[in-house]
């Protein structure tokens, strides 16, 4: 099989090359227009290879048997709800997506701070590997507490010894939003009522460190008349924010986040926030040299920001743009008659070459 020769990193997912530490840095945001609907939208970073990033549509009544790190021979389901979302690397590993229901869930890469209980072959047929937990929920659950019901009743486990380990936000229809963790083995819910998420350390670390930029504001600053000769002012607008971090380490990106989503305006509709969120998001976007040593960027990768979706839980529509490709495509749920629509997947660019307009000029 394809993952036996490759050790998945959930998430930005995929496979750690050996030797090469490039950037799994996703990022995570939520806004809520002023028609009351709630649009979630992340990126998705790998600066190692192509991800081989593909839509799938999986219908209502479809059977999923899980791998495990011995083979396809893991837990069995029937999807209970259709849902449309991007995988990486393999069709199953579901990275990101929304179901009939308005459910959305997606995995985030989280190394070094998850801890699975160790893969018990005795146990298989109730054991999901992390990469293909998002298909899990999107198929079988429409709230949150439906899956902190069931969460007991599986084993979540690496694909390999080697692999590192996700953490997962999800959110439902009724604006609670969660982030699942599973430390000692055991799965942990803490409640996402920012609204944000990046990767390593753990959610409750990042909220607390938010405390160190209590400091910042929106706008601009106070002159600071230091003498009766001497006034301090700001060279240009926005200095409130002077000292967030610029970097794009999971913590520093958590802060930006965090303050980015807080200032932006709440536009009336659930179309208007949608891109506003690929507005937002834009500030996130990893150029590939930044993950290298000089001299070794990946020449056939424009970005690790490798794509970019945004979800409206309202009017079921999933939206994404790549790195080859920035024009934002949409799947419109509310089209696809997930009882008869067969199990589909599809490259989410048709080719890797964003057409340019040339403006005729008289």
């Amino acid at each position: 099989m394809k993952h036996t020769g490759i050790k998945i990193m959930a998430l930005c997912a995929a496979a750690v090359l050996a030797g090469t530490v490039p950037s799994e840095a996703c990022t995570g945001i939520s806004l809520k227009a002023k028609d009351g609907s709630i649009v979630l939208a992340r990126t998705c970073e790998w600066g190692g290879s192509n991800l081989e990033s593909r839509y799938v549509v999986v219908p209502r009544g479809y059977s999923m048997t899980s791998i495990t790190p011995t083979g396809k021979n893991g837990m069995r389901y029937t999807s209970k709800y259709g849902y449309a979302g991007i995988s990486v690397v393999q069709d199953s590993f579901v990275t990101e997506g929304l179901n009939e229901a308005g459910l959305s869930a997606g995995l985030f890469f989280f190394p070094g701070y998850g801890e699975y209980e160790e893969y018990d072959s005795s146990k298989n047929g109730s054991t999901l590997v992390d990469v293909e937990l998002v298909g899990w929920i999107l198929a079988n659950f429409s709230t949150v507490g439906q899956l902190e019901e069931a969460i007991d009743g599986i084993h979540v486990v690496a694909t390999s010894p080697e692999a590192g380990t996700a953490h997962w936000r999800i959110a439902d229809r009724t604006g609670r939003q969660v982030v699942l963790e599973i430390t000692g083995g055991k799965p942990h819910f803490y409640e996402n009522k920012l609204g944000v998420l990046t990767n390593s350390p753990g959610f409750e670390w990042q909220m607390t460190n938010l405390n160190n930029y209590v400091n910042n504001f929106p706008g601009q600053a106070t002159p600071n008349k230091l003498t009766d000769e001497v006034t301090l002012k700001q060279f240009g607008a926005g200095a409130g924010f002077h000292g967030i971090p610029g970097d794009v380490t999971p913590p520093s990106r958590f802060v930006r986040a965090a303050f980015y989503k807080a200032t932006a305006p709440q536009y009336e509709t659930s179309f208007e926030t949608v891109k506003e969120t690929f507005q937002i998001l834009n500030n996130f976007d990893i150029p590939i040299g930044i993950e290298h040593t000089a001299g070794q960027a990946l020449a056939d990768i424009p970005s690790a920001t490798q794509w970019t979706t945004s979800a409206d839980q309202s009017a079921l529509k999933f939206y994404y743009r790549t790195a080859w490709n920035s024009t934002i495509r949409c799947i419109d749920l509310n089209t696809i008659d997930f009882g008869k629509v067969s199990y589909q997947v599809h490259p989410l660019d048709k080719v890797q070459d964003q057409p340019v307009e040339t403006l005729k000029i008289r």
